[in-house]
């Protein structure tokens, strides 16, 4: 069995697609559905079990035998959430119940870190796990994500009980179909599009920097696809471990990101130009580039999508389709 956690979230969802498509065991989905239409994320696929965060501990127990590996990309993912409580319960101390119990029973985890590890980048965009605890990240969900990566680093290197394998994973900006549910959190990609199709101008901060244009703010973008690639060639290798960069490794402007959708409607761009919130401007990243050597390393071959090339697809094939889900 391969259990999920965030199974109906955005990269949860797609690597259920990918699962499925590759004819593996029907996984179980720990997650909460809530009232809106996250449903839809998994509406096409064929799940073995739904279970509800306060059940998994019992559910763990119940199917000891049966789980072989745990995908856990559950977690409060906003970076604007403020209720650091909430947070640290629900992505450090499950983090750490669930390397506990692979470690206990020898299962595989392999878990979402996030690039918010490295707050605004002047430490640089690597893994050495020596170096974190340089990284400064700018808001409690970096910090909870820097907190759980810094406790297994110190697990490993004291020879610490620790599951059969382990990676933990640092997505960068990523962008494809099912993000729909997260709201202001969905990439600049889809809220471009959404905006193009009610009328409207696409709307870009304007730059707080003198060295930086406006909409040269740059990130790593990376497809959705790309994300779900690594995550089953991880599967595929238990043999690799560590904590990875997931990304194109190619930083990309925000303008180039709104280009490319209007590329891929055909029409010529029009940008609305705003300031970045005054409450937000301390925390900003004006750059994020993913460093791909320790995932090269491990032996990860596969090229990353290019911006174009995933954009135009996102828009063709999910976003102007009648049925947006994957």
């Amino acid at each position: 069995m391969i259990l999920v956690t965030g199974g109906a979230g955005f990269i949860g969802s797609n690597l259920l697609a990918g699962l499925e498509a590759r004819g593996l065991a029907e996984p179980a989905v720990c997650d909460r559905l809530g009232h809106d239409d996250k449903w839809r994320n998994i509406a096409k696929r064929e799940v073995a079990a739904f279970v509800a965060p306060e059940r998994l501990g019992d559910f763990l127990d119940a199917n000891r035998d049966a789980i072989d590996v745990v995908f856990h990309l559950g977690a409060i993912s906003s970076t604007t959430e403020t209720d650091a409580d909430l947070i640290v319960e629900s992505n450090f101390n499950l983090s750490l119940f669930l390397w506990d119990w692979c470690a206990a029973h020898q299962k595989r985890l392999i878990y979402a870190s996030s690039a918010a590890t490295y707050g605004d980048g002047t430490q640089g965009f690597d893994d050495d796990p020596a170096g974190l605890a340089r990284l400064r990240p700018l808001n409690a969900y970096g910090w909870s994500k820097q907190a759980f990566d810094r406790r297994v680093a110190r697990i490993v290197a004291g020879n610490g009980p620790r599951p059969r394998q382990w990676a933990g994973l640092k997505f960068f900006n990523v962008y494809g179909p099912n993000e729909y549910h997260k709201g202001a959190m969905a990439s600049v990609a889809y809220h471009t599009h959404q905006r193009i199709r009610r009328g409207d101008k696409a709307r870009l901060f304007r730059s707080h920097r003198a060295d930086v244009p406006d909409g040269g703010q740059r990130r790593d973008f990376v497809w959705v696809g790309d994300c779900v690639d690594v995550l089953l060639w991880l599967y595929d290798t238990p043999s690799a471990e560590g904590l990875f960069n997931v990304g194109s490794g190619q930083a990309r402007s925000f303008l180039d990101l709104t280009h490319a959708v209007y590329r891929a409607l055909g029409r010529a761009p029009e940008i609305e130009w705003i300031d970045t919130p005054a409450e937000l401007r301390a925390k900003y990243q004006y750059f994020t580039e993913a460093r791909l050597d320790r995932l090269r390393a491990a032996g990860y071959r596969k090229p990353a999508t290019a911006l174009e090339a995933g954009v135009a697809t996102y828009v063709r094939e999910f976003l102007e389709a009648p049925d947006p889900y994957r």
